[in-house]
């Protein structure tokens, strides 16, 4: 069984990265900036923020913190637009969910899509489902990044993903299914409506999982030898979870993420990786 080690993967991304921006400094005078916009006093947000600061910390990437406490639409759209004007902002994220009352989408659309570095932005979504270059969003970017260097490769494959959210399952679902490296898989998206969920898993020789059920996906459900890329995180009782039963799960499969440590890591080195490319646009470099 190959564990898909997420942490030690992400860290030779930033490694990389590190090295690149450290260069690009030397040639165009100042690094890549990326503001992060946390609204209100979500501990989960928080703990998503202070780890995206270390990481441009660790990436030698300029972190620009707007920590508002509370903020009307207006305010945030107001900041939005300045951030957007702003020559050192290569990259804006707005970390999710917003405060009640706020309009998410609104705010995400106001995005200049070449700032959109969480690739959230409709008119990066209509690049990717084109094949177009464009943000990805980083979850699924991630994923896929993470087979790449692992040399799991998903053409000619049968690719189940579980859960249809505009943020993993439908993206990483168009990702697999399009032409070029580590895609060209024949995918199919399940979720809650999906008749025989058990039938169409075992038939899959991936199985990426996005549905936020703790333990959903059980041994029974997976044939011998299959892909499994756990991207869901639960908080139980008994700790972290994801959602795959990874210890009846383990024996059976050729490789799979653990939780944590796996996707997690690699959805915050890829917001990296995208920074740096807005950052290469900005300045015109090669």
């Amino acid at each position: 069984m190959i564990l898909l080690d997420g942490k030690e993967t992400a860290a030779t991304i930033r490694a990389e990265i590190r090295e690149e921006v450290d260069k690009l400094k030397a040639k165009y005078g100042r690094k890549p900036g990326l503001a992060v916009v946390l609204v209100g006093e979500d501990p989960a947000s928080q703990v998503y923020v202070r780890n995206k600061e270390r990481a441009c910390e660790d990436c030698s990437i300029r972190s620009i913190p707007h920590r508002l406490e509370t903020a009307s639409q207006l305010e945030l759209e107001g900041l939005i637009h300045e951030l957007n004007r702003d020559v050192s902002v290569d990259g804006i994220l707005v970390q999710l969910p917003l405060p009640k009352g706020l309009d998410s989408q609104k705010i995400l659309d106001l995005i200049d899509p070449d700032k959109d570095v969480d690739g959230f932005h409709p008119v990066n979504v209509g690049k990717m489902s084109l094949g177009l270059p464009g943000f990805k969003p980083c979850t699924p970017a991630g994923v896929i990044n993470l087979l790449k260097r692992y040399g799991l490769d998903p053409a000619c494959k049968k690719a189940v993903v579980i859960g249809r959210s505009n943020i993993v399952g439908k993206p990483l679902a168009m990702m697999l299914a399009q032409s070029g490296p580590c895609a060209n898989a024949t995918v199919t998206l399940c979720h809650s409506r999906t008749p025989d969920l058990k039938a169409e898993c075992l038939e899959a020789d991936y199985i990426f999982a996005a549905i936020g059920k703790p333990k959903f996906v059980t041994a029974d459900m997976v044939k011998e030898g299959a892909v499994v890329v756990d991207v869901g995180i639960n908080r139980t009782d008994e700790g972290l979870a994801g959602d795959c039963d990874f210890e009846g799960l383990k024996d059976k499969v050729h490789a799979i993420t653990p939780v944590p440590g796996g996707v997690g890591p690699m959805t915050i080195a890829q917001l990296m990786v995208n920074t740096l490319q807005a950052f290469k646009m900005h300045v015109g470099a090669e």
